[in-house]
C-alpha cells in the first residue's frame, strides 16, 4: 500500500509537468505560426506594387508618379507601425496579450479586404494601409506578454529566439506564397483576398486554442526576473493604472539605455534589409541576380545568431545578454568600418562574408531588446509596455534608414554611408558598458 501511495504521489507531479510542457509548447507554435501569418498582410503590398502600379499607370497615371506615391503609402504606413507601438504594450498590459494579438491578426485580415476592394483610390488606399499597419503593431507586444506569464525568467532567451524566427522567416515565406499565386496568374487583389482569407484561417486557429496563462488549465505561473523594475509588484499580470504602469519604467536609466540602443540596431539591421543588394551590385560589381542571391545571407545568418545567442544567454544567465550586446555592437561596428574603408578588388566574395558576420554579429543581440530583455525589465506586470517602447524606438531607427541611406540612390558611395553607420555603432559601444553593471538575477525553478 505505502508503494503504491509512494508511485501515485510521484505520478502527480510527472503528470503536471507533461500538461506545462504541451501546452508551453502548444503556445510557442501557435505564436510563431500566428505572427509570421501577419506577413502575409504585411508584406501583400510590397509584392504586389509592380501590379498595382501597372494599373494605376493604366489609368492615366504617369509611372514615375504612381511608382512615388505607391512609396509614400508605404512610408506612411511603417511610420504608423512605429508609433502604434508605444501604445500597443501598454494595452497588452492592462488588457492582456491574448487579446492583443488577435485584435492584431483580425483587424489586419479587415484592413487587407478593404485594401483589395479600394478600387484602385490612392487616398483611400493610405488610409487603409495605414490602419492596417498600425493595427498590426498590437501583435508583438501581445505576444510578449503572454510569454512573459508561460514561461520563466531562465528561458526567456530561447523562447523569444524561437519566437523571433517568425519575423525573421515568416516575410521570406509570405513572399514565396504570394509569388507562387502570381505565377499562377493570379492578379493583386486576388493575392490580397487569398493573403487575408489565409490569415483569417490562422487566426480562428489561434482564437480557439490560445491562453493566456497556465492559469487557465489550472497550472501556476513560472517565475520571472527578481530584479524587474516593478520589483514584488511585477509578479502581478496587470497594473492598477496608467501611471502605475509607465513610472517605473521612464524612470530607469537601463531601461532608456535599451531604447537609445534599440534605436541604432534597428536602423543598422534596416540599412542592410533595404540596400545589401545595392552595395553588392554598385560597389562590389556582382550581377543584380548574384546579389539579390547573395543578400538572402543578412537574414539567413541572422536567423542563425537569434538561435545560438538566445539558448546561449540562457544557459549562462546574469548579465550575459548585455555582454553580449556590448560584444555586438563592438565587432559589428568595426566590421562596418572594414566595409566602408576596406580596398578589396577583385575579391568580391570578402564583402559577402562581411555582410554575412555583420548579420551575426547584429541580430541575436537586437533580438534580445524587444524579447527578453523587455520581460526581464517588465516582469509579468510590464513586458508589453517594454517591448512596445523598445520596438517603436527601434522602428524610428527603420524610418530613418529609409532616409538617411538614400544618399546611395544620389550618387554617393555606399562605403560612405556605412561608414557612418560603423561610427554610429562605435560610439553606441561606449554605452554598453552601463548594461553590464546589472547585477545576474538568481536561477529560479520553471
Amino acid at each position: 500500500m505505502l508503494i503504491k501511495n509512494t508511485l501515485n504521489v510521484a505520478a502527480l507531479p510527472k503528470q503536471q509537468v507533461s500538461l506545462r510542457l504541451f501546452w508551453q509548447f502548444a503556445t510557442l507554435a501557435l505564436l510563431v505560426t500566428g505572427y509570421a501569418g501577419y506577413y502575409l498582410c504585411r508584406s501583400d503590398l510590397s509584392v504586389a506594387l509592380p501590379m498595382i502600379s501597372a494599373e494605376l499607370a493604366s489609368k492615366g497615371m504617369d509611372p514615375a508618379v504612381a511608382r512615388m506615391r505607391l512609396g509614400s503609402i508605404a512610408s506612411l504606413g511603417v511610420l504608423a507601425y512605429a508609433l502604434a507601438k508605444f501604445a500597443s504594450g501598454g494595452i497588452a498590459d492592462l488588457f492582456g496579450g491574448r487579446r492583443n494579438f488577435l485584435v492584431g491578426m483580425g483587424g489586419s485580415v479587415l484592413f487587407t479586404f478593404l485594401f483589395a476592394l479600394s478600387g484602385g483610390v490612392v487616398p483611400l488606399m493610405t488610409m487603409v494601409w495605414i490602419g492596417n499597419r498600425a493595427i498590426q503593431a498590437t501583435g508583438w507586444a501581445g505576444m510578449v506578454k503572454i510569454c512573459s506569464r508561460w514561461f520563466s525568467s531562465t528561458t526567456y532567451g530561447t523562447v523569444m529566439a524561437i519566437i523571433s524566427l517568425s519575423y525573421l522567416f515568416g516575410d521570406a515565406a509570405a513572399r514565396q506564397f504570394m509569388a507562387v499565386l502570381i505565377g499562377w496568374g493570379f492578379g493583386w487583389r486576388e493575392v490580397f483576398y487569398i493573403a487575408g482569407g489565409t490569415l483569417f484561417g490562422i487566426w480562428l486557429l489561434t482564437f480557439i486554442l490560445l491562453k493566456e496563462t497556465p492559469l487557465d488549465i489550472g497550472e501556476t505561473e513560472p517565475g520571472i526576473n527578481p530584479r524587474n523594475l516593478f520589483g514584488a509588484e511585477g509578479e502581478k499580470p496587470s497594473p492598477e493604472g496608467l501611471l502605475q504602469l509607465l513610472r517605473p519604467l521612464l524612470s530607469s536609466r537601463e531601461f532608456g539605455l535599451a531604447c537609445f540602443l534599440s534605436l541604432g540596431f534597428t536602423l543598422v539591421r534596416e540599412t542592410f534589409n533595404l540596400w545589401t543588394p545595392t552595395y553588392f551590385t554598385q560597389a562590389v560589381g556582382l550581377s543584380a541576380a548574384d546579389a539579390a542571391g547573395k543578400s538572402a545571407l543578412f537574414p539567413f545568418f541572422g536567423g542563425v545568431s537569434v538561435l545560438v545567442l538566445g539558448i546561449l544567454s540562457d544557459r549562462l544567465g546574469g548579465a550575459s545578454r548585455a555582454v553580449m550586446m556590448f560584444a555586438g555592437l563592438l565587432g559589428s561596428g568595426a566590421v562596418l568600418m572594414i566595409l566602408a574603408f576596406g580596398n578589396f578588388g577583385r575579391l568580391s566574395e570578402w564583402p559577402v562574408v562581411l555582410v554575412a558576420a555583420i548579420a551575426f554579429l547584429l541580430v541575436g543581440p537586437y533580438s534580445f531588446l524587444a524579447g527578453a530583455v523587455a520581460m526581464d525589465f517588465g516582469g509579468r506586470q510590464g513586458s508589453g509596455t517594454a517591448s512596445g517602447f523598445i520596438d517603436g524606438i527601434g522602428y524610428l531607427g527603420g524610418v530613418l534608414a529609409g532616409g538617411y541611406h538614400s544618399a546611395a540612390d544620389h550618387g554617393f558611395r555606399m562605403g560612405r554611408s556605412f561608414r557612418g553607420t560603423g561610427q554610429c555603432l562605435l560610439r553606441l559601444e561606449h554605452r554598453g558598458p552601463s548594461l553590464r553593471r546589472e547585477a545576474a538575477p538568481r536561477k529560479l525553478k520553471r
